[in-house]
């Protein structure tokens, strides 16, 4: 190990001291679930409640709840656009100040959600006031997962980035969990015209009491060392940061950010969003069924998430991912014959196996993607590698399944769409730099000396 590598380790270490790293984490996740639980709250209620109330009747189940995706999708196109505007914000004033307005932000729109009125009362101004309001979600959740995952990976250690960072990561599936037990209290306690009536808006209201709870979180922590000396550097020598700078400088970290998260997101949402759709009109299972099935799958995929992050820093990220990549092309071609037993038990463990092969994936992408990037842009880099392909991945996962069980009347072409997209997550996985154990001081240091190439032969 060069000395250069060592003082580096050492300044790591003494930051990661003095910052309180696991406040930092705790800090990082309470937003997170708060912000993830509102984004899935949408993703459930587009299945179970819009379709059917913000939208004119067609005669036909699947025809309103593709209509309710599209709607849903709105949000992964705004989520690119929030990534770019608060990366480049976040990259000059801090991640901490961007995280506190893109929670308050989601649970404002959120809130609303819940106070809109129905195709019933007021036509087509219910979808249009749904449509903006899902925009102003999905660009404040834009916005939020690389601020979140960088103030945890940029207090992190070294050697254990890997597992730090992929708390926030974990955060998402609690906030799913959370969502999730929410809405099968609701319809399991209330009778099916009273959820559809306005049980579900209460699910949508309580967002105003969890957001001020992690709006208070968020204010007791402050920047990593490592962005201070950044962001003074960057206005003593006026370095360029933001989005045309990420571009200009780091082009294959971006592109293979993006196909690293191609199918980690298409085989997300087949697995907690198309599930819920397929058992619902294929195998016609109860609606509080499905969600009790969900909530068991979420909490075990919480659990995995950090386990696999440990395993990143044992192995390394890039063997992780590949089988992450491989088993979750298998997933569609056993699932759905799974799921058509109509057996508790097997779908289970069909949904939380696909949640588990996602883990692998997921899990690690916090620190391959901050390592890929100096500090001085960071937050740009990972938002826009990690936001941008949901627009072409997790956005059109749900419609184009449902399109194809719809014209197909068979789960194989949703298992081939699958799989075709893990070959393009492995082939992403096959040109990804090995950087377990990597500093961020030596990829800055790398940055300042001109070159990306510097960044593989740093690593320890």
């Amino acid at each position: 190990m060069s000395t250069e590598h060592s003082a580096a380790g050492r300044i790591e270490e003494t930051d990661v001291k003095a910052s309180g790293l696991k406040k930092v984490v705790t800090a990082s996740m309470a937003g997170t679930v708060v912000e993830w639980y509102e984004f899935f709250l949408y993703a459930s209620a587009a299945t179970l409640v819009f379709g059917k109330t913000f939208f004119p009747n067609s005669g036909t189940e699947l025809d309103g709840i593709i209509a309710a995706f599209v709607t849903y999708a709105v949000g992964f196109v705004a989520r690119p656009i929030g990534g770019i505007v608060f990366g480049h914000f976040g990259d000059k004033f801090g991640r901490k100040q961007l995280l506190q307005l893109s929670i308050i932000m989601v649970g404002v729109a959120t809130f609303l959600m819940g106070c809109l009125p129905t195709f019933a009362e007021i036509g087509y101004w219910a979808p249009a006031l749904l449509v903006f309001l899902r925009f102003v979600q999905g660009f404040a959740v834009g916005g939020e997962w690389g601020g979140a995952v960088l103030l945890v990976a940029e207090h992190s250690p070294s050697h254990s980035r890997g597992f730090w960072s992929s708390w926030p990561q974990s955060a998402v599936p609690m906030g799913n969990l959370l969502a999730t037990g929410v809405l099968f209290t609701l319809s399991s306690t209330l009778s099916q015209e009273a959820f559809l009536g306005w049980g579900w808006r209460v699910a949508f209201w309580l967002s105003a009491v969890i957001v001020i709870v992690g709006y208070y979180i968020r204010t007791k922590v402050q920047d990593a060392p490592i962005f201070i000396e950044a962001r003074k550097e960057v206005a003593a020598e006026k370095k360029g940061y933001g989005v045309a700078e990420v571009f200009r400088r780091y082009p294959r970290g971006v592109f293979t950010a993006m196909g690293l998260r191609f199918a980690e997101n298409i085989l997300y949402y087949l697995v907690v969003t198309f599930s819920i759709t397929y058992l619902k009109v294929v195998v016609q299972t109860d609606t509080s069924r499905i969600l009790l099935l969900l909530l068991v799958a979420h909490f075990i995929h919480f659990c995995a998430v950090p386990l696999v992050g440990k395993l990143s820093d044992a192995f390394g990220r890039r063997p992780v991912y590949m089988a992450g990549a491989i088993l979750g092309g298998s997933w569609g071609f056993f699932a759905f014959p799974m799921m058509d037993t109509a057996n508790d038990m097997v779908i289970l463990a069909a949904i939380t196996i696909g949640l588990l092969f996602h883990a692998l994936m997921y899990a690690g992408q916090p620190s391959i993607m901050a390592e890929m990037f100096p500090t001085r842009m960071r937050y740009s880099g990972v938002s826009l590698g990690y936001q941008v392909t949901s627009i072409v991945a997790g956005s059109l996962a749900p419609i184009i399944a449902t399109a194809l069980l719809g014209n197909f009347k068979s789960s194989l072409p949703v298992a081939l769409y699958l799989l075709a997209a893990c070959l393009v997550t492995a082939v992403s996985v096959l040109f990804l730099r090995e950087t377990k154990g990597i500093s961020l001081h030596d990829v800055d240091a790398a940055d300042a000396k001109g070159t990306a190439d510097l960044l593989a032969a740093s690593k320890k």
